[in-house]
């Protein structure tokens, strides 16, 4: 029998709690502190800075690996151009969202939930994206997650779609969805933690 202040899943109250918080607190200062946000190059020492860039780091160094690992499994494989472009993103979309659908189906809502919340993250780096597209064809090395100049994805396929006008519109809307993700990934877990006692 596990003792009362545990909750099924391995994780106690309080910690399911400080993971919210600390998510909570992650979205809150994102428009602040993120390197792609409204407020570029914030210059500033703190504790919530470091918190927030160590985080930052680890989810965006994590996601970019799997979005060029996207596009290496059409240098394997005899993928069309324009899948080749796609699965980039659609690979860091898919990561956390399988995770997320994973962990709902085992029934652990709150891991669930927090890889739901990742998967916002990742819809916010794809708004940034596309923010971008009209800079060009080329992602210069200073830019890029790999340190070389290379195809920028969403300038491609907006321009093979014949929507590059709409990008400001198709940023704007990508990035509305992601924060209500995060937003709802966070608000959920934090209700879970607070009422849940024995249920995942």
């Amino acid at each position: 029998m596990s003792p009362p202040s545990s909750i099924s899943g391995g994780m106690t109250r309080s910690v399911k709690i400080t993971i919210a918080l600390m998510l909570l607190l992650f979205l809150l200062f994102f428009p602040k502190y993120a390197p792609w946000g409204t407020q570029v190059g914030v210059e500033e020492f703190s504790l919530a800075h470091f918190l927030f860039t160590l985080l930052f780091f680890v989810a965006s160094q994590t996601l970019g690996i799997v979005h060029e690992g996207g596009h290496g499994v059409c240098y394997i494989l005899p993928c069309p151009e324009i899948l080749m472009i796609a699965n980039g993103t659609i690979f860091q979309l898919l990561f956390p969202a399988l995770i997320a659908a994973y962990y709902k189906r085992a029934g652990n809502i709150f891991a669930s939930l927090i890889a739901l919340f990742f998967a916002g993250f990742s819809l916010r780096y794809t708004a940034w994206y596309i923010s971008t597209a009209h800079e060009g064809p080329i992602v210069s090395a200073e830019k890029s997650f790999l340190g070389v100049d290379g195809m920028h994805d969403f300038h491609y396929l907006l321009t093979r779609f014949g929507i590059l006008e709409y990008e400001k519109w198709l940023s704007w809307s990508v990035g509305l969805a992601a924060y209500t993700i995060m937003g709802y990934a966070v608000i959920t877990m934090l209700l879970h933690a607070f009422t849940s006692s024995a249920k995942r």
